[in-house]
């Protein structure tokens, strides 16, 4: 087992925390961006909502083993992006008959991003961020410590 194994969970943590800040941020700033991207009929459609998706990083049966014989040979892994995707939930319908993007019945597709659920996505994934920090902190004065033992 490394001395670095800690480090490398917390790095790995602070790495998809930092990209789901990202996509949290983009989709707050395209809340209302009704001409996105061009389907496959050739119609503009509105900004979709995006997510990111993250699993762990070792999913051997082996690290299950480990894991359920409370084995400590297995050292934490961290965890890995696999992806990112898009919200399939329908695009909201606004009346607003003046906007250039409305129908013939006067309604406007908007994105399907809600601020307030990206608001609280957004505290969600800071708040992993720092305690992914303060992991990584305590790692740090754990080595400190052992290396002032050896003086």
């Amino acid at each position: 087992m490394s001395i670095f194994n800690a480090f490398n969970a917390s790095a790995s943590a602070l790495t998809a925390q930092r990209l789901r800040m990202d996509v949290i941020s983009s989709n707050i700033a395209n809340a209302n961006t009704t001409r996105a991207t061009i389907n496959e009929n050739g119609e503009v459609e509105p900004y979709r909502r995006k997510m990111v998706e993250i699993e762990p990083a070792d999913k051997s049966f082996r690290s299950f083993l480990h894991k359920a014989t409370n084995s400590s040979a297995n050292p934490a892994s961290g965890v890995k992006v696999t992806g990112i995707v898009e919200d399939e939930e329908p695009f909201k319908l606004v009346y607003n008959p003046s906007h250039p993007d409305a129908n013939e019945a006067g309604y406007v597709q908007m994105p399907n991003v809600d601020p307030l659920k990206e608001m609280v996505d957004l505290m969600s994934a800071t708040r992993s961020y720092e305690a992914n920090i303060t992991a990584l902190n305590a790692s740090k004065s754990m080595l400190m410590k052992a290396l002032e033992i050896g003086k």
